[in-house]
Formats: C-alpha cells, structure tokens, sequence
C-alpha cells in the first residue's frame, strides 16, 4: 500500500465532502472537507511556485491556525518535509533547529514577525532561502513573500504526489539530555502506522468533534489532527488553550472528546461552573505528557468525564498505552495496556524482562516507531535496538497487564505539558562568569505539575538568585526559565562527576 499522509486529506475530502472539518477559533473560519482540501491543494501549488521540492525542509512557525493545518497537509502531499518550530523558543534556539535541520524554507505567523527579522539577519546561519508571512499584512517584514497573497493566485488542482511510503515525512525537535535538540524522524509509514494503532484502540467515532487546545508542533496535538482527517471527525481548532473558552466551545460546539495534559485538566477544573456549562455532549478527555493525579480523575469521574491516560512520545509518533473506557476508573493512575498494533514489555537494564511490579525500562515497539534523530547515528543506535525503542522512562506491569510509569531514568521535567532538560539549562547557567557548578532538579508545582529549580555553587560570593536569573532571560523559552535559584557549598556527585540529583531533590521539595 503506497501511503501518503496528504492524500488522507485528499481521500476524506472525496468521500466526505460536506462533513465538517475545521473550525479555526480564533479566525471565526470553518472548512468542509472539501474546502480544507482545496485550500491545501492552493497552499501546496504555492510552495512548489516558490520553488520548494522533494526532501526540501520548511520550517513552519505558526500558533494553531488554519494556516498551519493546510500548510502541513501541503507540504505532505508534495513530499518536503515538515519542521514544526515550538513558538516559545527564543531566536537563538530557533536558529539552531533551523540550520540543524537544513530548512530553506519558513512559514512564519504574524506574531513573531521579531524573532523571524532577528534570523533573517543572522545570514548564512540559517539556510533559509523563502520567507513567508502568514497573517497580518502591516507587520510583514520587507524580505517575505505574504502568505495569502501568494496561496490566493493558486488553482485548487491536486498536485503531483511524489513522496511515499519510507519519505520522510516530519522532523519534529525535542531537547536531548546534552542540552542540544534531537530532530525526530517520521515518515509517512510511521505517521500512518500510528494514525491506524489510534484508531483501532481509541473511542473514536465519525462525526466526534474534537478539541485541540494543544500546540500543534507537539506530536500530541498534531498526530490527533490528523487522525480527525483519517476518521472523519470535525477538528476544533484553538489557537492557545484557555480553561474557561474550553468550556465555552464543549457547550457551544459540541464537543466528544480532547486531548488535555494534567495541567490542563486541573485548570479547567478550577473554573469548571455548572451552573453555565453544559458538557453532556463529551465523552472523555485524553490526558498524557504526566502521570494524572487520582484525585483528579475522580472529581471529573463526579462530573461523568472519562479520563483516559495515554502515555507515548516523539519517538512513537505519539501512541504506546492507553486506558480504554471500561478501565479509566477501576485502573485510575495507570497508563493502561500497550495500543492495539503496539508491543511494550518492561525490562531489566540486562534485556529480560521484568516480574510483574518489578521496576524497569519501558521499551516500544511498533511500526510507528522513528526511523531515527536526524544527523544523530549515535544517538539513534543508542535509542533504537533490535527493533525496540528504548524509552529512558520506568515502570512496572502488574498482574493484569497494566502499565503504571513510576519515574523517569532521565533526569527530563515535564512542565505543563512540556520536556524541560536541566542539561540546557545548566549549560547556560554556567555562562555566568559567577557560578562555579550548578544542577537543575524538577520541583512540585500547583499550576505546572513540575518547575525547574536552580541548585548553584557560587564562584563570585555576591551572586544571588535574581542575577541567575536575569542571566537566563533571553537565553530559554520562558517555560525552561528556573523558578527559584537555592546556594550550596557543593553538587554531591559520584565518582564519575555525575550530579546526584536524588540527594538533592529531598532538599527542596517545599520551597
């Protein structure tokens, strides 16, 4: 089977052209299949007017629109490759991604016009060659080409599909523990492998309508955008998540289901009214990126909400475990069993595989499984072995077959839903001419789940907490920014200079 993941669109728009299929929240704009996939088809036609061809990266730096969801198919169907940029990330680690991943074209949102001015004029440390401006045409930097401008003058003819099968399809980034990004590698097999597990273990029924709060350059958000294709279901579009318009748009349109990370769903709860909200069209929401509190599952078990806990990564094009329907209660805080065309054991550092409620390493296998880290072989013989992904992240089975993740062998915090490596940050930290050593642990956060702390030997007597700080202003998406900063005399570390952040996590706790 030659399979593209373009022609998904391309296929539901035949079969289903009246069917609903986007709503863009915050533009007020709605497509039917059909009119999503003739305005792709435009996009598409646009980029290879540019001058953009087969194997070609694009970076794409845009909030959830429209925009991105028909540039994304676009680029599939004519077979570049798509590079989601994390809008949160500051010049200097975009510019990175950018020239690490080789991109000649950027697809850029109005809103960080800055950010893309700032690139441009850093020269040949980006290969980029098309700058395109998507949104507000009075903050369009004089070197871009206007979006709408250039996608309007297309016809909505289906171009040529040339990439299939093992074509590289994705290279979606995600930090590493040495402080620099991996480039995750999916192909149209992959993607599709992952879109066929989903549907043959999640609840998903055509005609659902389903809430994406979730940035799309998350393989969270996006591999559920577009199962919303491959299922038939209406994707309801929000440009950045806001609790209170959640409720809003599962009263006014519907909603069946969405995907929410734990932070999410607490903050949803806090402002959750009964007296205006009406949530008797969902079924369940999805929650992953964390393990969720027990006590949160039970006030939305009150509420007749199923939350149902998956687990899964980049490097699985989103799916390992689930909990299904009937489980959601009765195996609250587990991550449920291994999706339906997804193998997972749990092992022994020595391979074998481990008793039931003995701790070990997570291992995934499937065929929606990276093919690798773009321009990292090392790093990829070191994730991938004979045909199993090794996760980093523990758990234990038990007697049932449940998974239940306990910790993770990685020191990798997890802050509303998004992977902080204190490798990163404390590479910049010992930018700072006034500290001697430092080590970032994950502390408990209301809000959050989890936020970077700051453990710092001094070099310079007078350092103090707000000059660390200030120092890494700038340097780190606000997410990655340290919450606090805590002095010592020293980093316990063992023979081999390795901190060891277990005896320093008990110390701070409870700031």
């Amino acid at each position: 089977m030659q399979n593209n993941v373009g022609f998904v669109l391309a296929k539901r728009a035949h079969m289903n052209p009246a069917n609903e299929a986007l709503y863009d929240v915050a533009a007020g704009r709605r497509f039917t299949y059909a009119e999503l996939n003739d305005r792709t088809n435009q996009v598409a036609n646009a980029l290879l007017e540019l001058g953009v061809q087969k194997g070609d990266r694009v970076s794409l730096l845009m909030m959830n629109s429209h925009e991105f969801v028909t540039t994304f198919f676009a680029i599939a169907k004519i077979g570049a490759v798509i590079v989601p940029l994390n809008w949160r990330l500051v010049p200097d680690e975009l510019e990175f991604i950018v020239k690490d991943s080789g991109s000649t074209a950027l697809v850029a949102g109005a809103e960080f016009a800055g950010a893309v001015i700032e690139l441009h004029s850093r020269g040949d440390r980006t290969d980029v060659q098309h700058w395109v401006h998507v949104g507000d045409a009075a903050t369009k930097p004089e070197f871009a080409v206007q979006f709408d401008e250039l996608v309007d003058a297309q016809p909505a003819t289906e171009p040529a599909l040339t990439a299939w099968n093992d074509d590289l399809l994705y290279i979606m980034y995600t930090s590493g523990t040495t402080g620099l990004p991996k480039g995750v590698m999916h192909t149209h097999s992959t993607q599709m492998a992952a879109l066929i597990t989903l549907n043959a273990t999640s609840d998903f029924c055509i005609g659902d309508r389903y809430l994406n709060p979730m940035p799309l350059f998350h393989v969270g958000a996006l591999t559920p955008a577009i199962v919303t294709a491959y299922r038939g279901l209406a994707h309801i579009l929000m440009k950045a998540f806001d609790p209170t318009k959640v409720w809003e748009l599962v009263k006014a349109e519907r909603i069946t289901n969405a995907l929410l990370v734990p932070a999410m769903l607490g903050a949803c709860r806090m402002v959750y009214d009964p007296a205006q909200h009406d949530h008797s069209s969902l079924r369940w929401f999805l929650s992953g990126a964390a393990p969720v509190p027990k006590a949160l599952i039970e006030a939305y078990a009150e509420m007749g909400i199923e939350i149902h806990q998956v687990y899964g990564l980049t490097e699985t094009c989103g799916p390992a475990c689930l909990t299904t329907p009937e489980d959601a209660l009765r195996k609250a805080g587990s991550t449920g069993k291994a999706f339906f065309h997804t193998d997972v054991k749990v092992v022994r550092p020595d391979g074998s595989e481990c008793d039931v409620d003995e701790a070990g390493e997570v291992l995934v296998s499937g065929d929606h499984i990276m093919t690798g880290y773009w321009n990292r072989p090392e790093a990829t013989a070191d994730t991938l072995r004979d045909g199993w992904l090794y996760t980093g992240d523990v758990a234990v089975v038990d007697e049932e077959g449940f998974i239940w993740i306990q910790d993770r062998l990685k020191d990798m915090i997890i802050s509303g839903g998004e992977n902080v490596y204190p490798a990163e940050i404390e590479n910049v930290i010992l930018g700072h001419p006034g500290v001697a050593d430092v080590a970032v642990i994950g502390i408990p956060s209301e809000k959050w789940g989890e936020s970077p702390l700051a453990v710092v030997v001094k070099k310079d007597p007078d350092l103090d907490e707000a000059s660390v700080i200030n120092h890494c202003d700038g340097k780190l998406a606000r997410f990655k920014m340290p919450v606090a900063v805590r002095f010592v005399d020293a980093i316990p570390r063992n023979a081999s200079g390795k901190a060891l952040k277990r005896e320093l996590r008990p110390q701070f706790q409870n700031l």
